[in-house]
């Protein structure tokens, strides 16, 4: 896959956690330390195994729209970026019980999350049914009837299957059997191992896998709706807001969206959304 422009373009905003404590250095944060998981740090959870979105490359670097993003965050808030390598099951009771700031894993935007949860929707995002290269045999929705798929335990993607099984019986149709994982990654070993027959993720991910040539990108664009940053609380969630809008507002946000081929969630703007709002 050609990334040149990108790399070209965001070469310096691609920053590691050295290069966002210089700057933090440089100026001072509007953000008490009290609230901080760690003073003078921006502790964001992400899943480094979902490339181009988030991943680790040979050396164990964070590399990825979501790392990119977070760092860039981290620099105009004047914080050095912590980026906390975890699950996507232990997010949300880890960020309820302040282990980090804020969740930097593009958390699909539900109406229960934002019960509990102040989200900034940000980009675009849809799942994808991936295949083993030549397997034609899932062409469309009705197809995943009766065939063993693999997606990640507790997310969006989870229960759009389970809600598509419900549909399926009210049919008279054969279930999907679905196989949880940890992470998009296990998610798609246990189709290259042949575990099962399709592995459920989200658009970019399987567009990559298909570039490489690894697998097919049998199905896109299911049940498109926002990805988000997500917070326990507004103390954090408005300065990163404001930020993002600023962002926003001086292009940087728009290009790197584009650079990663993601479009923006609600025509660009940048809203909190959450309890009371």
């Amino acid at each position: 896959m050609n990334r040149t422009p990108r790399t070209l373009a965001f070469a310096l905003l691609a920053s590691t956690a050295l290069a966002t404590a210089a700057q933090a250095q440089e100026c001072t944060t509007t953000i008490d330390d009290a609230l901080l998981t760690e003073p003078g740090k921006l502790t964001m959870a992400v899943s480094p195994t979902l490339p181009p979105m988030a991943y680790a490359d040979s050396e164990g670097t964070l590399k990825g729209l979501r790392i990119e993003l977070g760092a860039e965050i981290a620099k105009r808030l004047c914080l050095e970026a912590d980026f906390i390598s975890t699950e996507y099951a232990t997010m949300v009771p880890g960020l309820q019980g302040g282990r980090w700031d804020l969740i930097d894993a593009g958390l699909f935007v539900t109406p229960e999350r934002l019960e509990i949860m102040y989200m900034i929707p940000y980009e675009n995002l849809a799942i994808s049914i991936s295949t083993t290269p030549g397997d034609s045999s899932i062409q469309g929705i009705e197809d995943l009837s009766g065939k063993r798929v693999s997606t990640d335990i507790g997310g969006y993607a989870e229960r759009k299957m389970r809600e598509l099984n419900a549909e399926f019986e009210a049919k008279g149709m054969e279930p999907i059997d679905i196989a949880l994982f940890d992470n998009y990654a296990t998610v798609y070993q246990a189709l290259r191992a042949g575990q099962v027959e399709a592995a459920v993720s989200i658009d970019p991910v399987a567009k990559l896998y298909k570039e490489t040539g690894e697998f097919d990108h049998a199905i896109g664009g299911l049940y498109a709706t926002p990805g988000s940053l997500s917070f326990g609380s507004t103390e954090i969630a408005e300065p990163v807001t404001k930020v993002m809008q600023e962002m926003n507002a001086d292009g940087w946000l728009p290009a790197l969206m584009e650079s990663y081929g993601v479009s923006q969630a609600d025509d660009g703007a940048i809203q909190l959304k959450g309890p009371g709002l």
